[in-house]
């Protein structure tokens, strides 16, 4: 029922209104690239203006009339809106254009039914448009009287829409069971990775930023990428081995867009989770994206929500291919550390200044050090070369070793503990 599509594009009208007491207006253009991913075929965008939303339709009666001779004209299948309709607007359009009408959010959750491939995200997706439709159910309904009742036919006097209601609430019940048991494994596996010390990377960013893209380039995966909006929406996870660092757990996630529907937040909160509690948050950003400052700004706003915004995170402006001067890069703050990095994902280009500027970012647990190890401390020498943790070995002229290490400090206080040892008591160079 919720997966379906049909085969062709539908003819599709879409109306794009800008509010005068609207901080973050923006053009019609994303909505735009939103239709033709859900498959739609847009033949017209109806614009303007207005002080407020009209309780009623939504829009004024003048572009109600445009709107309607537009559907009739183009023989319109459905008018989405870049807007959230009540239901009641809705239904109210409905009547007079006499074609479906959906919003921003009906549109969105029609993507994500379209893109999800595993069964943990299609249970997301149908929850969400579950929880989207309990509210619209009379729009299906409305030529439906009381029950019948007779011989044979009586029932508990129900009218279809409660009945309706009953087996949404029952179904919705049963995902969110369902999801619960999901949200729990993954939050053993966090636990594993957590025991096991290896530090998680989450990509984060605006939809169709290049995060996949990226992914498959640090990972060697092949996760599917595509110049789309939400070409992801399934978390996968890869390990990645960075040569200051160690293994890593990087994490690919759902790309996120402004006015992302509340609903699709919760309903995928044991994904967003892998974001929420990472190490350390790399933002993808568009850095030729003209909206480049505003999808920055979304992206924000949806770590707020999910109590992401409080974690290390380094900046990513990816896709410096398509700016006129664009060049691979780290830039730093005050103290040296680094904040953003330039680079092409498609390209190549940079990905090694990307992996220079994560290692500074985790060197926290890092131990480089140049010691010196005396001829008495074989077995501790001994244990740092099988660790692979020597850089260079030197000798003083009183033919002790000077050692230059690089290895997890996790690895470091192991190796310590089973000789004996403290920090304290290792002769730094």
């Amino acid at each position: 029922m919720f997966f379906e599509r049909p085969e062709s594009g539908e003819i599709a009208v879409l109306v794009h209104i800008d509010f005068n007491d609207q901080e973050d207006r923006h053009g019609p253009e994303e909505f735009v690239e939103l239709a033709i991913s859900a498959g739609a075929d847009p033949v017209a965008v109806v614009t303007g203006s207005r002080q407020r939303p009209d309780s009623k339709f939504f829009v004024g009666t003048g572009k109600l009339d445009e709107i309607k001779d537009i559907v009739i004209r183009e023989e319109a299948q459905v008018v989405l809106f870049d807007h959230s309709l009540s239901p009641s607007q809705e239904r109210n359009l409905e009547s007079v254009l006499k074609c479906r009408v959906l919003d921003r959010t009906g549109l969105i959750l029609d993507i994500f039914a379209q893109r999800a491939r595993t069964h943990e995200g299609k249970l997301q997706v149908e929850l969400a448009q579950l929880q989207h439709m309990s509210t619209r159910l009379i729009r299906g309904w409305t030529h439906l009287e009381r029950q019948k009742g007779g011989i044979g036919m009586r029932g508990p006097g129900e009218t279809q829409l409660e009945t309706d209601r009953r087996l949404l609430r029952d179904r919705i019940k049963a995902i969110q069971k369902r999801l619960e048991k999901v949200n729990s494994q993954r939050d053993q596996s966090r636990r594993a990775r957590s025991r096991s010390d290896v530090p998680t990377i989450s990509l984060v960013g605006y939809t169709n930023a290049g995060k996949s893209t990226l992914f498959n380039r640090a990972t060697g995966a092949e996760v599917y990428a595509a110049d789309q909006l939400f070409a992801t929406l399934d978390p996968t996870l890869r390990r990645l081995d960075l040569e200051q660092v160690g293994p890593v757990v990087l994490a690919d996630t759902v790309g996120f867009i402004r006015k992302l529907p509340h609903r699709l937040v919760k309903a995928f909160q044991a994904t967003l989770k892998e974001s929420a509690e990472a190490d350390l948050l790399l933002h993808v950003v568009d850095a030729a994206d003209i909206n480049r400052d505003e999808n920055i700004a979304a992206v924000d706003d949806v770590l707020n929500e999910i109590g992401a915004n409080e974690l290390p995170m380094l900046k990513v402006f990816n896709k410096i291919d398509a700016l006129p001067t664009g060049e691979a890069r780290i830039d730093r703050d005050e103290q040296g550390n680094p904040t953003r990095v330039w680079l092409s994902a498609r390209e190549g280009v940079g990905i090694d200044l990307l992996e220079q500027a994560i290692a500074e970012l985790l060197s926290d647990e890092i131990v480089k050090e140049t010691i010196i190890v005396p001829a008495n401390l074989g077995r501790f020498r001994a244990m740092l070369f099988e660790q692979g943790a020597v850089k260079g070995e030197t000798y003083d002229e009183l033919g002790q070793s000077v050692l230059e290490l690089c290895l997890p400090r996790k690895d470091y206080l192991q190796i310590l503990a089973r000789v004996g040892m403290s920090e304290e008591q290792v002769q730094a160079a």
